[in-house]
């Protein structure tokens, strides 16, 4: 376990709980990548290396050795590899050239904190061992640090890069990527998580072709398009077999990630920060540091992958009181009212979901400035006394008198042009001198990149917080970038707006949650546009999607699971007809399919009938009852809602005492054939009784034998079972 060094043949080898990594530094001090799999001892590893004549470029004189056919760690620009670099810099004479070598390393115990960026932690040193090693272009006097970290307890290796200018010249970084490797052969297909608002993380399969097959953003956020997260699947790999190969990186703006299949059909995996209209000026002694990228391999399936990024995720990028806690159930007044309310409409359904059971009432949009409609006053952090004429305190206490939670609705990283902000403040935006200033949902967004914008978020969202008890944040950024430029930034530095505007939204997020670390923040960007890991390590859960349909939601949150754990998706029932597609869907199935989620509702309590109430009052006390195993049980997915019109999926908890099964058809069949679906992460050894029926099953029948298909009657029908182990 941890890391090995051979000296004698210049090998690193890092080993995971069930995962293997191979580096070796070859001939001319080049770092070269053997292998990353299934865990193996470690014996005779140089013979992973083979090299053969297959380029006529050589930096040596071994016609077998080319830096064009080498399977690199982190490849530079310029010296006759010509696959996609990891790493390009321009020097003060205008070119490009660098020849990164090895200088030296250095294993320790524990895992460094990356500078001004989220990233996985260890909470003890014993819990991971760190790998540095320092490249260095000899001309140029620019220094490459790669740092990987392996950790004991998770099947897991992250990896991050960091550009330092050692010489007396200035550097101008125009890419660099976190991370690069590459594979001996083409034999993989690609997984990527795409879609659009209201349709994120869809999931999309592609064979590898020779070429650039890639994925990216440019968008200034991670992005609805596009999540920053792909996978490599082997031959015949599907949910339970076969090995998968998977990369996430750490970071909430625009990025690029990829496989490019070359001539001789080798595969080169990169990831990083989008190079597109990105430079970074490095002055003699500055450094830069790139973001971290979490690599998962499993040798059984998709299912084995993310349940291994759900545990690290869940406990080691999660931060905060909230991380092991259950999360309360909620109700949000927005789809209920939209920007047309009183304080006497918020306590009526306030009451109303008290009555039903719910713990956390949420003021969404429209409690602030003057803001009627999302024309105006963002940035205007102060209360409407229009709409709430006694304050918020009295709007909160009146809620906190009803034994209910009280949450706000803020976006804090915009501002709109009908603001007095804005009239205070024009040049705050990111904008342009002489272009139009593009608006979206007539808003506009603050330049972060700036300490007074970042001072002035922090103290007037602060001011709100401290004014009465407020315990859950719901942070919401419903644009992209356009127009990207800083008032404040030289020319030569104007590239670098949409990366400094991260770390600027990166350290506001830092001082906002370690002020009010007694609030449950939730972050949304119009839905689930920055859902990543980089937004999870401040704020433990993300508003999934806009999108409530129940149907929608079968492929949203089956995508967005391959990556993140169930306890950071948000997921709420809503009225029907549902407000983004106009589908209307029973009101159980509607809570089934929110119930695998952090739970909650989305419109008005006070219009449902005694009929309505009743099933609301069960699914509350249902999800009160299990959402433990939902946050933090092991989570199996069982039917695709991409592969047909059923779907199935499961939470186990981690003693394998209890389970819950749900599952989902869409269109009703006639005389459907009498099908059965196996269940997945019991123990085949216990007996586990449904509770429904009190019928016992061996947890063996349960998983090679599995269950009867349900039958039903009518569109849009699920069903929940519900199985405890015989004690």
């Amino acid at each position: 376990m941890g890391i090995q060094f051979d000296a004698q043949q210049q090998i690193f080898h890092l080993q995971s709980s069930d995962t293997s990594y191979v580096i070796k530094i070859v001939k001319g001090g080049y770092p070269a990548h053997l292998y990353w799999g299934r865990r193996v001892r470690g014996s005779r590893l140089e013979r992973l290396l083979e090299l053969k004549e297959r380029s006529s470029f050589s930096p040596t004189t071994d016609p077998e050795f080319s830096l064009d056919t080498l399977p690199h760690e982190y490849p530079a620009f310029g010296n006759s590899d010509f696959r996609s670099p990891a790493c390009q810099v321009q020097l003060t004479n205008g070119t490009t050239v660098s020849d990164l070598r090895y200088e030296s390393h250095e294993i320790r115990k524990g895992k460094p904190q990356l500078a001004g960026l989220p990233a996985v932690y260890t909470e003890s040193d014993d819990e991971a061992e760190t790998l540095e090693i320092t490249l260095k272009d000899a001309l140029s006097g620019l220094t490459v640090v790669l740092t990987y970290t392996v950790f004991e307890n998770y099947n897991a290796i992250t990896r991050s890069a960091r550009l330092i200018n050692n010489g007396s010249a200035d550097l101008k970084v125009l890419r660099a990527l976190s991370m690069s490797l590459d594979f001996a052969n083409d034999e993989y297909e690609m997984l990527q998580l795409s879609g659009a608002w209201a349709r994120e993380r869809y999931i999309h399969r592609r064979k590898l072709v020779p070429g650039m097959q890639s994925i990216e953003s440019r968008r200034g956020s991670s992005s609805s398009m596009q999540n920053p997260f792909i996978a490599l699947l082997g031959q015949g790999a599907d949910e339970d077999h076969g090995e998968v190969y998977g990369v996430n990186l750490v970071y909430s703006g625009s990025f690029t990630a990829g496989v490019e299949v070359c001539q001789f059909h080798t595969s080169r995996l990169f990831m990083g920060i989008n190079p597109f209209d990105f430079s970074w000026l490095l002055e003699p002694g500055e450094q830069f540091q790139a973001p971290e990228v979490v690599l998962v391999h499993s040798s059984e399936g998709l299912g084995g992958m993310s349940r291994s990024f759900h545990d690290l995720y869940r406990s080691r990028l999660t931060r905060g009181k909230f991380r092991d806690q259950n999360r309360p159930i909620l109700i949000n007044n927005w789809e209920a009212t939209y920007f047309d309310f009183t304080a006497d409409k918020i306590e009526a359904i306030a009451k109303a979901g008290q009555e039903l059971g719910l713990e956390l009432f949420v003021l969404d949009d429209g409690w602030f400035g003057k803001r009627d409609n999302d024309r105006s006053s963002l940035g205007d952090w102060f209360v409407d006394r229009r709409k709430l004429p006694n304050g918020l305190e009295d709007l909160v206490q009146r809620v906190r008198n009803l034994d209910m939670q009280f949450g706000l609705w803020f976006e804090p990283e915009m501002i709109s042009p009908e603001s007095e902000l804005y009239r205070a403040h024009p040049d705050w935006c990111l904008h342009v001198e002489g272009r139009t200033r593009t608006t979206a949902r007539q808003q506009l967004v603050l330049d972060l990149s700036r300490a007074d914008v970042r001072n002035y978020i922090v103290e007037t969202v602060s001011a709100v917080l401290a004014s009465a008890p407020i315990t859950y944040v719901k942070w919401d950024m419903n644009r992209n970038m356009t127009e990207i430029g800083s008032a404040l930034l030289p020319a030569e530095r104007q590239r670098e707006t949409a990366h400094r505007y991260m770390l600027g939204l990166y350290e506001v997020m830092e001082r906002i949650t370690s002020a009010f670390p007694d609030i449950l923040f939730e972050s949304c960007s119009g839905g689930g546009g920055r859902f990543d890991p980089g937004m999870l390590y401040y704020m433990p859960q993300t508003w999934t999607s806009d999108n409530t349909d129940a149907v929608c939601r079968l492929k949203i949150q089956y995508g967005t699971s391959l990556v993140y754990p169930i306890s950071s998706m948000g997921a709420h029932v809503s009225a029907v007809p549902n407000h983004q597609v106009g589908r209307s869907t029973p009101l159980e199935t509607r809570g089934n399919v929110a119930l695998s989620g952090n739970f909650g509702y989305e419109l008005d309590l006070t219009k449902f009938t005694e009929d309505e109430k009743t099933v609301v009052k069960d699914q509350v006390a249902f999800y009160k009852e299990v959402r433990h195993i939902v946050q933090f049980g092991d989570f199996y997915r069982l039917k695709s809602p991409f592969e047909g019109n059923d779907t199935a999926w499961m939470f186990v908890s981690k003693d394998k005492q209890e389970a819950l099964v749900f599952f989902m058809t869409v269109l009703s069949q006639p005389q459907p054939p009498l099908n059965r679906f196996t269940l997945k992460g019991l123990n085949p050894e216990l007996d586990y009784t449904l509770q429904e029926s009190g019928e016992a099953y061996g947890g063996d029948e349960l998983m090679f034998a599995g269950l009867p298909f349900p039958q039903f009657h009518g569109d849009f029908e699920s069903k929940v079972y519900r199985f405890k182990a015989k004690a």
